[in-house]
């Protein structure tokens, strides 16, 4: 029996293409099909919910998760990614120093807990972080077999100091956007983001996916370029940032 994206809950964006909306932070986790390899996109908040994530995405891809793309170093998107073993892991380059300096796993740790994560759960994660694989400084094009390519672009500084997103050509072209975008709240800034960068760093993204691609928010609903762009500006005036 073929299981379908809506049976296990994601939304199918593109052929080959879906996203799920993990519960309680409401972020984004992604999977791109390919003939012989599947790519995740951020695989959520904790051990249990990265190994959901790869469970489901095996289901869906009719086979195992090959590759893993963080977009960003924040616990709802990393903290999963330790359930995802004999994958080839891909970052922004500095990521993997976020994720392996002692005092930036305890502030990730930290945050987890203050926003509601039990304390064990965030503490196992956290020490089981590991630096990415392949660390990505301009853009690096993955072939997933069966035509399937994906491009990894590192597009920051913005939402922190290092964001990726990912780009699946195809009609239409999706991005996956991090949280460099968001769409079910105003877009969070932390102690690590770069606001005077974002607003380019939202231009990046348009010129990867252009005016007809589905851009997939780390949080939220998907959007369209015009969402992209009013949020752009809305983030140089919050930050005043001149255009």
């Amino acid at each position: 029996m073929t299981v379908t994206w809506e049976d296990l809950g994601w939304e199918r964006v593109a052929a080959g293409v879906g996203r799920c909306r993990l519960p309680v932070w409401d972020c984004t986790a992604g999977l791109v099909v390919g003939e012989d390899a599947a790519l995740v996109i951020d695989p959520g908040s904790s051990l249990a919910e990265g190994a959901k994530v790869r469970e489901q995405a095996r289901a869906l891809a009719g086979h195992r998760v090959t590759h893993l793309a963080l977009t960003h170093p924040h616990f709802d998107h990393v903290f999963g990614a330790a359930a995802l073993t004999d994958v080839e892991v891909f970052g922004a380059v500095g990521v993997d120093a976020v994720l392996t300096r002692v005092r930036d796993r305890e502030e990730m740790r930290a945050d987890a807990v203050r926003n509601g994560l039990a304390a064990e759960t965030a503490e196992e994660a956290a020490q089981r972080l590991a630096a990415p694989g392949h660390l990505v400084s301009g853009e690096w094009t993955l072939d997933l077999g069966g035509g399937r390519q994906v491009l990894l672009a590192n597009v920051g500084p913005g939402h922190t100091a290092h964001d990726l997103a990912v780009l699946v050509p195809g009609d239409p072209e999706v991005v996956f956007c991090g949280d460099l975008v968001e769409e079910s709240g105003e877009p969070q800034a932390g102690r690590d983001a770069v606001p005077s960068q974002w607003p380019a760093a939202l231009d990046r993204l348009l010129g990867l996916g252009g005016e007809d691609a589905v851009y997939v928010p780390g949080h939220g609903a998907l959007v369209d370029a015009a969402f992209v762009r009013a949020q752009r500006d809305a983030l140089a005036v919050r930050f005043g940032v001149s255009r």
